[in-house]
Order: structure tokens, then C-alpha cells, then sequence
């Protein structure tokens, strides 16, 4: 961990991972609506079957411990980008239910006892259903309007991944920050020791902090000539993405797309 935190290329390289895309691709419905379900096996994939959205088991004859989350479709190796239920698993994922209640997505365990839910205040009125995006993002959408702004959204609860297009923010109107928190270890999802923000102090630089607390390491303040953070200059170097911050009156965020469609990408925090 002492390379990771003295060498900033290193950094940015164990955070950015690529993928050589699978040709083979499967398709499934990408919506879970108000008289469908989630359970078992089942899952639900975006439109164009980049991700998939269900249950799984990170540790696979070594726990009985299931979440519900989100993974690449085209990626061989089953790769997690976003989970749920971090902190609550459940054991049994066929008798354990996702659907729509009271205008939220629920996650009821095997005792039917919610563990999870998007938390919104709840409207029986409201007509809600929830779709997986190309993008690697679930999002609740109001049927009983054409408003395009979403209920709630996956892309503002990160877990430990930051996906392309994703946006890594902290609002000034309220003075939170997202985070990005590790896994416990790689066959726990529950919020580990490192997380990485964007300093609350204004000066416009990312931090990893270990036990939500201490800094561990930092980007430097934004360049925005140059469209790099000043203690990674390598970032000059990474030639297939296209970085991207913004600072306004509301918000701070920086976002990242990658230039080539034939790779797919993740930003890791990790262990």
C-alpha cells in the first residue's frame, strides 16, 4: 500500500482497469415493473446487454451469503460494479424478493423483512417502475409523468466502482460528498477502510481517506488547462479516456468516457 501512496501513476492505474469486450452477447427484459419480482436466479439486462442486474454470490462455496447488484454481461469473469444490500446479505436468494412498494424498490428477505429499499417517502398513487441502463445505471422512473429526472438512481449511491459518465460529486448546497468505499475484502462487500471523495474544503482535489478519517492520498487541485489533477501528471499519458471536472454554484464533480467502444472501464476502490 506504501507504492499505491507514494506514486501517483501507480494510483491511477490500480483504480482504472480495462476489459477486452466479449463478442457474445445475452439479452433480457431491462425493468422490473409494480406486478413483477426479482428472486433465485432470475435477473433483468440492459437493453443492449452490457449489464446485468440480480443476485450473487461473491464467495461462491465459501459463504451463503447473497446481495443483489449489478455486473458486467460482456466481461468473462464476473465483475461487480454496484451492490445494494452491502451490509445486510441474505441466505437464501429464492425465497428473498426485489419488487416495487409503495412507490420504492424493496428488497425483502427470506423472513420477508425489508433489508433495502431506495428510501423515497412513499406514495401508493405513484406509478413507478425501475430499468437497468446501458450506462450501468438502475434507475426509478414515475410513470405518471414524462418528467426525465429520475426518482432515484444507482449513479448517486456509489459503491466501490465509478463507471463511465458516472459523476464523483459533493454538493454545495448541503456539503455532502459521494463516496466510493472499498470492499471489506474480495468476498465482502460491505464498506471497507478506504474511501475516496472530493475534498469537502473547496480545493478542488480528490482524497482517499482510510477509516473515513485519515488521508491516505490526494490527487492535487485540477488543471483544467492541462485536464489533469496535479499530483498525476501520467494522466496525460491515458490516451483512450476523456477526463472531464466541473465546478458551478451547486455542485463539483469530475466524470470520465473512454474513447474507444471496444473497451469497457471501471474506476476501482480497492481493498
Amino acid at each position: 500500500m506504501e507504492i499505491i501512496k507514494n506514486n501517483s501513476w501507480l494510483m491511477l492505474f490500480v483504480l482504472f482497469t480495462c476489459f477486452s469486450l466479449k463478442s457474445h452477447v445475452s439479452f433480457g427484459a431491462d425493468t422490473i415493473s409494480a406486478n413483477q419480482s426479482l428472486s433465485g436466479d432470475q435477473t433483468i439486462v440492459s437493453k443492449g446487454g452490457v449489464f446485468v442486474f440480480g443476485f450473487f454470490n461473491p464467495a461462491p462455496g465459501k459463504s451463503s451469503n447473497y446481495y443483489i447488484g449489478m455486473w458486467y454481461n460482456k466481461v468473462s469473469e464476473r465483475t461487480i460494479v454496484w451492490v445494494a444490500n452491502r451490509e445486510q446479505p441474505v441466505s437464501d436468494r429464492f425465497s428473498s424478493v426485489l419488487n416495487i412498494s409503495d412507490g420504492n424498490l424493496v428488497l425483502f428477505n427470506e423472513s420477508q423483512l425489508p433489508i433495502w429499499s431506495t428510501n423515497l417517502t412513499a406514495t401508493s398513487r405513484r406509478s413507478v417502475d425501475a430499468v437497468l441502463l446501458d450506462e450501468g445505471n438502475l434507475v426509478l422512473r414515475d410513470l405518471s409523468n414524462n418528467l426525465s429526472e429520475p426518482l432515484w438512481q444507482s449513479f448517486d449511491h456509489p459503491a466501490h466502482t465509478w463507471i463511465p459518465g458516472m459523476k464523483l460529486t459533493f454538493n454545495k448546497r448541503n456539503n455532502v460528498s459521494q463516496l466510493l468505499t472499498s470492499w471489506k475484502n474480495k468476498e465482502n462487500p460491505a464498506p471497507g477502510l478506504f474511501s475516496l471523495e472530493l475534498a469537502p474544503d473547496g480545493s478542488n482535489q480528490y482524497v482517499i481517506l482510510w477509516n473515513r478519517s485519515e488521508q491516505y492520498w490526494r490527487s492535487g487541485t485540477w488543471d483544467d488547462n492541462a485536464k489533469i489533477f496535479s499530483l498525476v501528471p501520467e494522466m496525460t499519458l491515458n490516451y483512450i479516456y476523456n477526463f472531464s471536472y466541473v465546478s458551478n454554484e451547486n455542485e463539483s464533480y469530475f466524470t470520465y468516457n473512454v474513447k474507444d467502444s471496444t473497451y469497457t472501464s471501471r474506476f476501482i476502490m480497492d481493498f
